[in-house]
């Protein structure tokens, strides 16, 4: 039978719960050296921005619209794709493909990493490698849109139903007359009601006004800036002057 004491007089079991507790102070140890490099990480350096695997998506098509640096493929659903630093107007009509970078902050903007292009041979050349910091100063997301209520019951000879507005969006077709662009607005009985003069156009608007050239009539998204004078107003029905930021079919 095996002796439960050892020859010095200690027993087996307490010499097993003394070496149980060391294992047990070790691994405490251990935690504590984890737990503390891990908070030294996350308060002393700054986290991994860079691009993951699943981040990075393939597209490839016929380029249809550009406007900046903006690019439209049909094939590419869903997305606009951002080219940052190259020249887009030489991608039109052509025949590209390449890697982007998504983000989920920014769901419908595809920003290009690399572009090759189909020569009339059927040989594809790399034509742009991004360089540079992507910067979206005219980008609008559904959140910013919700910024803008919408103008109801207009008529240019009722001043207060734009001028406690500084954003607002509104229904129309753009036209042009005299060299100078309008949006013409009209209400639920297909009538004019009155006229907004566009001042200007962001690169974000523009791109999507060419995307939506199957369409007459769609929201104009706008920065309302100074009234007409009513001695023009009530000959024109021109209502005020306005930046366009953004055009949508909601």
């Amino acid at each position: 039978m095996r002796r439960l004491f050892s020859s010095d007089g200690r027993s087996l079991f307490h010499r097993a719960h003394l070496l149980a507790g060391m294992a047990l102070l070790v691994l405490l140890l251990v935690a504590m050296g984890v737990t503390s490099c891990k908070k030294e990480a996350e308060e002393g350096e700054e986290p991994d921005k860079s691009a993951k695997k699943e981040d990075i998506m393939t597209f490839e098509g016929n380029v249809k619209v550009v406007v900046g640096k903006y690019v439209f493929l049909p094939e590419v659903s869903g997305f606009d794709i951002v080219v940052q630093g190259g020249d887009t107007e030489a991608l039109v009509g052509k025949d590209i493909r390449g890697e982007g970078e998504f983000s989920i902050d920014k769901p419908s903007i595809l920003v290009a990493n690399s572009i090759e292009m189909k020569d009339e041979s059927g040989k594809w050349t790399n034509v742009f490698t991004r360089s540079e910091d992507v910067v979206l100063e005219d980008y609008m997301d559904l959140e910013d849109r919700d910024e803008f209520p919408v103008l109801e019951d207009l008529s240019y000879d009722k001043k207060t139903g734009w001028e406690d507005q500084e954003r607002a969006k509104v229904f129309g077709a753009l036209v042009k007359e005299n060299n100078t662009t309008k949006i013409s607005i009209y209400n639920d009985k297909n009538e004019l009601v009155g006229k907004v003069i566009v001042d200007g156009f962001s690169d974000y608007s523009d791109f999507y006004i060419k995307k939506l050239r199957l369409f007459d009539k769609f929201w104009f998204y706008i920065n309302i800036k100074e009234t007409v004078d009513w001695s023009d107003r009530r000959r024109s029905k021109e209502m005020f002057h306005a930046d366009v930021l953004f055009a949508g079919l909601f």
